[in-house]
C-alpha cells in the first residue's frame, strides 16, 4: 500500500463524496474499511473490513470479520456493519446508505444488503471463489429480488487483495 491507513474514526465521522459518486469518491471510505480489515487480521480473523455510510457520508457503523472470536459463522464484516448501522438508525431499513467492503460480498452478505435496502454496495477485491456481486453469483442485481442496490466494484482493489494475500501467505508460512 502506498498511503498509510487512517485511524479508525468514531461513528458519525464524515467521509466526503459527491452527489453522483464515481469509484474514486469511495477511496476515503475504502481506506477506513481497510483499517478494519487490518485490525481483523491482527486478531487472527480473515482480514475483511466493512462500513456503512449514511446518505450524507457519515459513518454509521464499521466492523471487521469476527467469526473466530465470536464463534459465529454469520459474523462477517458486512453483517456486523449492517447490524450496527441499523442500531444507530433505530430501524432495519438502511435506505440511502452505502455498504463499503474490502472484499466482494458472499451470498449471505449480499442477501443481507438487499434485505437491508442499502442504495449501493462498494467493494474492493473480487472474490472469484465466493463473490455474489458479479463474480460467482450476482445476488445484488438479481431481477427476481425486490431490491437491487447499485454496485461499485474495484475501489482500491489491489490494496484490498494485498491485505488478504499477505494474511494467507503469513498463515501458510506459520503452518510449515
Amino acid at each position: 500500500m502506498t498511503d498509510p491507513l487512517p485511524e479508525t474514526p468514531v461513528p458519525g465521522a464524515r467521509v466526503p463524496w459527491e452527489r453522483s459518486p464515481e469509484a474514486a469518491d469511495y477511496v476515503p471510505g475504502m481506506r477506513l474499511a481497510l483499517a478494519q480489515a487490518v485490525s481483523a487480521g491482527a486478531r487472527g480473523e480473515v482480514p475483511v473490513g466493512a462500513l456503512v455510510l449514511d446518505r450524507d457520508g457519515s459513518v454509521l457503523a464499521q466492523a471487521g470479520n469476527d467469526r473466530e472470536s465470536l464463534a459465529d459463522p454469520t459474523a462477517h464484516a458486512e453483517i456486523l456493519a449492517l447490524r450496527g448501522a441499523a442500531r444507530a438508525r433505530g430501524e432495519w431499513r438502511l435506505t440511502g446508505c452505502t455498504l463499503v467492503v474490502t472484499l466482494e460480498p458472499c451470498t449471505m452478505c449480499a442477501g443481507a444488503a438487499v434485505l437491508a435496502r442499502v442504495d449501493r454496495v462498494v467493494y474492493g477485491a473480487v472474490d472469484v471463489k465466493g463473490g455474489a456481486a458479479g463474480s460467482l453469483w450476482d445476488v445484488l442485481r438479481d431481477r427476481r429480488l425486490n431490491h437491487r442496490p447499485e454496485v461499485v466494484m474495484g475501489v482500491l482493489a489491489e490494496e484490498c487483495a494485498g491485505v488478504l494475500t499477505e494474511f494467507f501467505a503469513s498463515r501458510r508460512m506459520r503452518e510449515q
